[in-house]
């Protein structure tokens, strides 16, 4: 007799040491292993000296110190040799000389423009290796990593001042937008209900027709943006269920920012978008056991109205739908 087959379920890395990791190869891939960088003949402290006296000229060598976490006399003995090798100016701005305003030379600023060239053809490169979609999730990781790592070390007023941008919800979908909304669906739903490429499949085939609609104003989508990066969606879909409902669809959010309000924000928009339409109620389908989902509907004025036993995403699980009347068709 043999035994049933055990499902296979993918261990989740330790997210410690994947970043770990990561952090590794970016130092390698971008060359702060070696003697030069960014394709110049300049030490790796001495290329991001040059960039941040671009950026804000006139700083002090204190000034300049604090920016790139160098000690007093590492720094002095990096800007003798920039002045030196004629990059960088040093005017006085004290009687007793003892403090001076430090600005970049013509030859100074010749550099930095090669290293800019560099560096952006750098990204480029690698950006072409990965889906369009993609981009500006590199981009949001990247600059949160950078954002926990300072404040971390910056506890309390400095660290907030730099925090990362805020969330804002906008309307419509911007570029990328499609792909990232079939992205962040299918990584959640993989994770936590083993849904696989079917699933996957036959949300973009139906986002995508969807999208052709949305010129008819019964039909509204709105995303969470940081920056350029999508977050987290939601939709009104007035086709599924004719004139007594519109459908709510596709809410989703970016695991970075489950707790944070994002979700109530995206689901206020679309049920005030459908009471100004006037829809008598909106109607919704989900799988049960999504709690922080079922806690966001409850308060919305959500009411479970079914609950059946379906396979349409590839794999047997519980369905539910929920109905939130409008209140003047309640009253």
């Amino acid at each position: 007799m043999t035994s049933p087959p055990r499902s296979f379920t993918r261990p989740q890395p330790d997210p410690v040491e994947a970043i770990r990791t990561a952090s590794r190869a970016l130092v390698r891939e971008l060359g702060f292993m070696d003697a030069t960088l960014a394709g110049s003949a300049l030490s790796p402290s001495a290329v991001h000296a040059l960039i941040e006296l671009e950026q804000g000229g006139g700083c002090t060598a204190s000034d300049l110190g604090r920016r790139l976490r160098l000690e007093k006399s590492s720094v002095s003995r990096l800007l003798a040799r920039l002045v030196a090798a004629g990059s960088v100016a040093q005017e006085a701005t004290r009687p007793d000389g003892r403090e001076k305003s430090l600005a970049l030379t013509a030859q100074g600023r010749a550099q930095v423009e090669g290293i800019h060239r560099f560096a952006r053809n750098q990204v480029r490169q690698a950006l072409h290796q990965l889906p369009p979609h993609q981009h500006g999730t590199v981009a949001q990781g990247l600059a949160a990593y950078a954002q926990a790592l300072r404040a971390a070390r910056q506890p309390g007023e400095e660290a907030a001042a730099q925090s990362a941008p805020p969330i804002e919800i906008a309307r419509g979908l911007p570029p990328g937008a499609l792909g990232r909304i079939v992205e962040m669906h299918a990584r959640y739903y993989a994770r936590e209900r083993g849904f696989g490429r079917f699933f996957e499949a036959k949300l973009a085939r139906e986002l995508a027709e969807f999208s052709d609609r949305l010129d008819d104003p019964r039909n509204a989508v709105w995303v969470a943006l940081q920056g350029d990066a999508v977050l987290g969606s939601i939709a009104i879909d007035a086709d599924d269920f004719g004139p007594e409902a519109a459908h709510l669809r596709w809410f989703i959010l970016d695991d970075g920012v489950r707790g944070s309000g994002t979700g109530r924000r995206l689901l206020t928009q679309a049920i005030a978008f459908c009471d100004r339409q006037g829809y008598p109620a909106i109607e919704l389908w989900t799988l049960s056991g999504l709690g922080a989902a079922r806690r966001l509907y409850d308060d919305a004025g959500f009411r479970l109205t079914e609950e059946v036993s379906a396979a349409q995403w590839g794999k047997e699980t519980t369905e539910q739908r929920f109905r939130r009347v409008r209140p003047s068709e309640a009253a």
